[in-house]
C-alpha cells in the first residue's frame, strides 16, 4: 500500500506540472512513474547496482547516482523556478551592486518553456568559451502561467535584445553600435568575427522597467514621466552631478557612505571638484550643505546630445529633427502593445523596423515610399507581442533602452529575488565581502 501512496503523490505533482507546462505529450511520463513505483519492469536508473546482502558498495557508482540526481534536480529548478545571476556592471548601483550574486525568480512572470532543450546542464549560453547549446531542436516561444505580468518600476532580468549577434573577441561590446558608427565591413575587419545566438540565449541583463506596453514615456531634464505622471522616488536612482569643492577632495568615508565605486570617482583640479559624481537627490542635498562644498549641480544633457551620446548612439539611431533626444530629454515614446495596429510612416518606421524584422520574424521592404511586409504591400502593422522600456538606476552609467530600444516579452526572464552573496572587486579579501548585502531580499 505504501508504494501506491508514493505513486499517487508523485503522479499528482507530475500531473500538475504537465498542466502548467501546457504540453500534454508529457502525460506519457506517467507510464514511467507507474513503472518506477508499481510494476518495476524496467531498470530506468541503469547505472545503479543492486547489492546482495553483505556485498561491498561501489563508491564511484554511488557518487555517479548522486551527481545525476543533482544535475536533473538543479536543471529542473533552473528552468522553471530560480536561476543564479551575477551583476557584472554598475548600471543598477546603488540598488543592485556590481558583484552581487542573485537568485532570479521565474514564477512571478511565468517561466519560458525551454526553446533549446539540448543545453549543457546549469549553463546559459557559454561553457569554456564555447556555446553550451545546440540548435538541433528549436521550439517557438511559449510562456507558462505566472503570478502577474511585468509592472512599471519593477526590476526585471531579461535577455539583452541586441545580444543576438556577438563580437567574439569583444563580447561585452554592442555589435550594432559598432556597425552604425563604423560600418559593417570595418566592424568585421577590426572587431570580428561574430557569432549569432537565437532568442533566449542572449546574455542576461537586469534593469528597472520604467514603462510597459501601451504606456507613453517621456524623460524631461532627467526625470522620467509615464503617461504624464512622474516616476516615484527610489533611493537607488542616481544621476551625475558636478560638485565644486574648496579645492580639496571629499572625505573618502563620505564617498563610501554614498556607495560610489572608485571607477566612478574622478577629481579634476581645474574645477576644482568632481565633474561626474553619481548621487541620488538626498545625497546631493547633503553634499550641498557641507562647508567645503561650493556647489552641486545636476548634469543635464540637452540637444544636440554630447559626445559620445550622439543621435547614432541613442535609439532609434536617426540623425533627423524627428528625434531631438538626449539621455536626459528623451521622448515622448509610445511603447508597442500586442494587438495594437499602427499606420507605418517614414517618421515611425525607425522605431518599429527591428520589431517587425528581428523580434517578430517578418521581412520588411521599402520601395518608392511604400512598405512591403512578407512581400505584401501594406500601410499598417499589428504588433504580435508586448514590449517594455528598461532603464538602469545609475542613469548616466547605464546602457539601456535609450541606447538599444524596446525589450520584447519573449526576452523577459524573471525578477531579482535575493542577493545571496556580494563582493567588492576594489577591495582585498576578506574586506571585499559586503556582509550587509548577504541574504538581502528587499530592493528599492
Amino acid at each position: 500500500m505504501n508504494r501506491w501512496i508514493k505513486f499517487s503523490l508523485v503522479a499528482a505533482g507530475y500531473l500538475l506540472w504537465v498542466i502548467w507546462l501546457g504540453n500534454f505529450w508529457w502525460l506519457f511520463g506517467l507510464v514511467i512513474i507507474f513503472d518506477l513505483y508499481i510494476t518495476k519492469k524496467v531498470k530506468w536508473a541503469f547505472w545503479k547496482k543492486t547489492y546482495k546482502e553483505g556485498e561491498k558498495r561501489n563508491i564511484a557508482l554511488e557518487w555517479l547516482d548522486a551527481i545525476i540526481f543533482a544535475l536533473i534536480a538543479a536543471t529542473f529548478v533552473k528552468s522553471f523556478f530560480f536561476e543564479a545571476y551575477m551583476i557584472p556592471t554598475s548600471s543598477m548601483e546603488n540598488t543592485l551592486m556590481t558583484g552581487d550574486y542573485l537568485f532570479v525568480g521565474k514564477l512571478r512572470y511565468g517561466p519560458k518553456r525551454p526553446q533549446h532543450p539540448l543545453t549543457i546542464p546549469l549553463t546559459h549560453n557559454v561553457i569554456f568559451g564555447r556555446e553550451s547549446y545546440t540548435r538541433l531542436i528549436e521550439r517557438p516561444y511559449k510562456r507558462m502561467a505566472g503570478l502577474s505580468s511585468v509592472k512599471a518600476n519593477e526590476m526585471v532580468v531579461f535577455n539583452f535584445p541586441h545580444g543576438d549577434t556577438v563580437l567574439v573577441n569583444y563580447p561585452t561590446d554592442d555589435y550594432y553600435t559598432h556597425v552604425r558608427l563604423n560600418g559593417r565591413k570595418s566592424t568585421l575587419d577590426h572587431y570580428g568575427p561574430v557569432k549569432v545566438r537565437p532568442a533566449g540565449k542572449e546574455d542576461n541583463y537586469v534593469k528597472r522597467c520604467v514603462a510597459v506596453a501601451g504606456d507613453t514615456l517621456l524623460v524631461k531634464d532627467g526625470v522620467v514621466y509615464v503617461n504624464h505622471i512622474p516616476q516615484p522616488y527610489f533611493s537607488g536612482v542616481r544621476n551625475t552631478y558636478t560638485v565644486v569643492t574648496d579645492g580639496q577632495p571629499l572625505n573618502q568615508r563620505l564617498l563610501n557612505k554614498y556607495g560610489i565605486s572608485p571607477a566612478e570617482l574622478y577629481f579634476d583640479n581645474r574645477i576644482p571638484g568632481y565633474p561626474n559624481l553619481p548621487l541620488n537627490e538626498e545625497n546631493a542635498r547633503e553634499l550641498a550643505s557641507l562647508r567645503n562644498v561650493v556647489s552641486v549641480t545636476q548634469n543635464i544633457d540637452v540637444f544636440p546630445p554630447d559626445y559620445p551620446d550622439s543621435q547614432l548612439m541613442l535609439f532609434p539611431f536617426v540623425t533627423s529633427a524627428d528625434f531631438p533626444w538626449t539621455r536626459d530629454n528623451y521622448g515622448p515614446l509610445w511603447i508597442p502593445q500586442a494587438g495594437v495596429t499602427v499606420t507605418l510612416t517614414s517618421q515611425n518606421i525607425p522605431l518599429y523596423r527591428r520589431i517587425i524584422t528581428s523580434y517578430e520574424g517578418h521581412t520588411l521592404e521599402e520601395r518608392d515610399g511604400l512598405y512591403y511586409i512578407d512581400g505584401e504591400e501594406t500601410t499598417t502593422y499589428t504588433f504580435g507581442m508586448d514590449y517594455y522600456f528598461m532603464m538602469g538606476d545609475n542613469r548616466h552609467n547605464s546602457l539601456d533602452s535609450r541606447y538599444w530600444g524596446f525589450v520584447p516579452e519573449d526576452r523577459i526572464v524573471g525578477n531579482p529575488v535575493i542577493v545571496w552573496f556580494s563582493t567588492d572587486k576594489h577591495k582585498p579579501f576578506p574586506s571585499n565581502i559586503r556582509w550587509d548585502r548577504i541574504l538581502k531580499f528587499r530592493f528599492k
